[in-house]
């Protein structure tokens, strides 16, 4: 039987770059890889089922967005091949309304948020004039489970017929109504951050919210700003979820705030700013490979 160190399932054609490089690193480091797109998806199925393959770690960044994969998840599965974001923490982690609240249950700062039932259950919701004047103008409105490239949010609404026509798209979801957040905006950057849990390493990276441009944050800078609480609050998503890989949006305000913006993303975008304006720098992306090789040795090891 061949055991591999890692196997990652993928489907996206951007994931290309990412993969080759794990795929060097992991070999350069003495690991063993095993990327499973559609080419060999049926081949890998087959050699797991006879037990000629077995894995060690599992990387799932194809089964959300493609049926084809979903065999292959179910196998990982009952094989109790060990899975990198389990999927039941995935779907926990994933829903926006359940975080909202667990986020505010363990102290870490949200926008003002209301929460209103799925269409399907109540096609009236009723919201005071003190909520409505919480929420300022613009709000967001935003679905609970669906995610992925904005899906169904909606950045600039102004009034409840906005949000009455938005939840009809996704009509079996929760909506959560959302304030918009400015951060500060000092020595000409825009303090709106994306950071990255990578297997118990922890990267933040300037990320503008409007642009979605990424630029890395300096050792210097991160001492200048004393950004140290962000490392605090990722490290309580991680322990909220149990995800060992995932990324959150942090914005600091003009009350001296760290707020959580977009809570959880579970896939993260692994597309190399060399090749891609907006995609991360290529730097944290090879610290993210690296602390995945570490987090593997370290529990082949235990």
């Amino acid at each position: 039987m061949k055991i591999y160190d890692l196997a990652i399932a993928y489907s996206w054609e951007y994931d290309d770059d990412f993969i080759e490089e794990v795929q060097k690193i992991f070999h350069e480091r003495g690991l063993s890889f095993l990327p499973i797109s559609f080419e060999n998806l049926n081949e890998v199925l087959d050699k797991i089922k006879n037990d000629e393959i077995s894995l060690r770690f599992f990387l799932d960044r194809a089964s959300d967005a493609e049926e084809e994969f979903v065999p292959l998840a179910k196998l990982i599965q009952e094989k109790k091949f060990f899975i990198i974001n389990q999927y039941s923490n995935v779907e926990f982690a994933i829903d926006k309304a359940t975080m909202h609240l667990e986020f505010i249950t363990n102290g870490i700062n949200t926008p003002f948020t209301i929460i209103i039932s799925p269409y399907k259950e109540k096609k009236n919701i009723e919201l005071t004039i003190e909520q409505l004047a919480k929420l300022g103008r613009p709000f967001i409105i935003k679905p609970a489970n669906t995610t992925g490239g904005g899906i169904g949010v909606v950045l600039g609404a102004e009034t409840l017929a906005d949000v009455l026509k938005a939840r009809q798209h996704l009509e079996n979801d929760k909506y959560l109504l959302q304030e918009k957040i400015e951060p500060i905006e000092f020595d000409g950057k825009r303090f709106w951050f994306r950071s990255f849990y990578a297997f118990g390493k922890i990267i933040h990276c300037w990320w503008n919210d409007i642009t979605h441009i990424y630029k890395e944050i300096s050792s210097d800078e991160f001492e200048k700003y004393n950004f140290s609480e962000m490392n605090l609050i990722v490290q309580k998503i991680h322990e909220i979820t149990n995800l060992e890989f995932f990324s959150t949006e942090i914005a600091f305000t003009k009350e001296n705030k760290f707020i959580v913006i977009d809570y959880v993303n579970d896939q993260c975008d692994m597309r190399f700013q060399s090749k891609h304006y907006d995609g991360v720098p290529d730097n944290v992306i090879y610290e993210i490979i690296n602390s995945m090789a570490d987090f593997i040795r370290r529990n082949n090891q235990e």
